[in-house]
């Protein structure tokens, strides 16, 4: 089959970036024949499965959904582009992915604006919608979400990720036909249980690999001298609290930092955002934040954490930091609401019984969060080692890569 997979953004970093390079990899390594589309402007960093890269020109200005910096591009707010510009930036997209027609099918991410770029191409499509859009862009505004309906009503499929994103589309959007949910994946090879001494051996060398960043002037690159750092951090064997993900208030990361106040462990935070120096500035004194990490870090840090924490107050569509911890035995805590909610019932589904109570905690409540953390960490080596094994059993069981590749053209078959 030839896969044209439609996706504005990078390879790296954040959800919708890591959805994509793995979906990309999955079907390439299953011998279809795929092309992705996107901003990257290192796509040679990642192993796409020898899959064909294409960045359209688009003339400089980059529509998102949250603000971040990147490499050569301006990134604006969907919200604060004219008709004009986000009809120029469709247009240019468009452009690039006919030229590579004809295809089986032309996958977008995200409903806009890649919804409107594959309709834009007359081929056949999917579109996978993510809560980005439309808590962030589409909610708010009458115009976009006319828009987003059109770009869905031709749509051979559309996919969400979670019985929680399914609603929140057709809260937006009204009625939408031809929707599929199926959860986001996460590499089961990739993320798996190594034992201490190897893992932070094998975190040493990678974060050893590291590009030079002077003054933590890159906030997309790993702190300087984070080999150093994290191998005096971590020497001992004290609880370890891991968070990672964007650092954001919408993320919850300052309810995770209230609550290690009073909570016997240290924590090591991984991320870039905007409200890094405002979270760094609350954080308890035994608190290490690397900046942004790859996968090929956070697979050996997950195993060296008793739980990771999701604190997010925002609605998520999934939860695919949680699913990576799971799958390296390293037991989440979810808040329970939205996507993590969906994660929970998963890891429940597994949990002992008298544990299952331990994947979440209630959404903002952060006296809850310190005594589900309490809990955890208090529990004897042999019964957080049974907790972890039944995340990664969760994880195998429901959330991995591969399968999650397959269900996606299950329509187009």
């Amino acid at each position: 089959m030839r896969i044209l997979f439609w996706h504005g953004y990078l390879l790296g970093g954040t959800g919708s970036n890591v959805y994509t390079r793995a979906l990309v990899h999955e079907w390439s390594r299953a011998g279809h024949d795929v092309v992705v589309f996107s901003q990257e402007p290192h796509p040679e960093a990642y192993d796409l499965g020898g899959a064909e890269v294409v960045q359209p020109e688009i003339g400089g200005v980059l529509p998102v959904f949250v603000l971040d910096r990147y490499e050569d591009l301006e990134a604006r707010l969907l919200t604060d582009l004219t008709r004009a510009e986000r009809e120029r930036y469709v247009a240019a997209n468009v452009a690039a992915v006919r030229e590579r027609l004809p295809a089986d099918v032309v996958f977008a991410n995200h409903v806009l604006p890649g919804g409107a770029v594959a309709l834009g191409s007359g081929a056949r499509y999917a579109v996978k919608a993510h809560g980005s859009e439309l808590e962030y862009a589409l909610r708010g505004d009458p115009e976009l979400r006319a828009w987003g309906a059109k770009a869905l009503e031709r749509a051979e499929a559309v996919f969400v990720g979670s019985t929680h994103i399914r609603d929140v589309l057709e809260e937006i959007l009204g009625h939408v036909d031809r929707v599929h949910e199926v959860p986001p994946g996460v590499d089961v090879e990739e993320f798996r249980p190594q034992p201490r001494d190897e893992a932070l051996a094998d975190l040493l060398n990678e974060a050893h690999r590291d590009p030079p960043n002077p003054g933590n002037g890159r906030e997309r690159l790993p702190d300087e001298a984070n080999s150093a750092r994290l191998e005096a951090f971590l020497a001992g064997d004290e609880p370890t609290v891991l968070y990672f993900g964007k650092l954001m208030r919408n993320k919850g990361v300052q309810l995770l930092l209230e609550a290690l106040e009073d909570v016997d462990a240290r924590a090591v935070i991984v991320g870039f955002g905007d409200a890094r120096v405002e979270l760094e500035a609350m954080a308890p004194p035994r608190t290490l934040f690397t900046g942004p990490l790859e996968h090929r870090h956070l697979a050996h840090l997950l195993p060296l954490a008793d739980v990771a924490v999701v604190p997010s107050i925002f609605p998520e569509a999934f939860g695919m930091v949680a699913a990576e911890a799971a799958a390296a035995g390293c037991p989440p805590l979810v808040a329970r609401h939205s996507g993590l909610a969906e994660i929970a019932q998963g890891l429940e589904a597994e949990y002992p019984p008298r544990h299952a109570s331990l994947a979440s905690f209630t959404s903002e409540d952060v006296d809850d969060l310190r005594e589900k953390l309490r809990a955890i960490l208090a529990l004897p080596v042999e019964e957080r080692r049974e907790l972890g094994a039944a995340a990664r059993r969760a994880a195998v069981a429901r959330w991995s890569w591969g399968s999650v590749a397959d269900r996606l053209l299950e329509p187009f078959n």
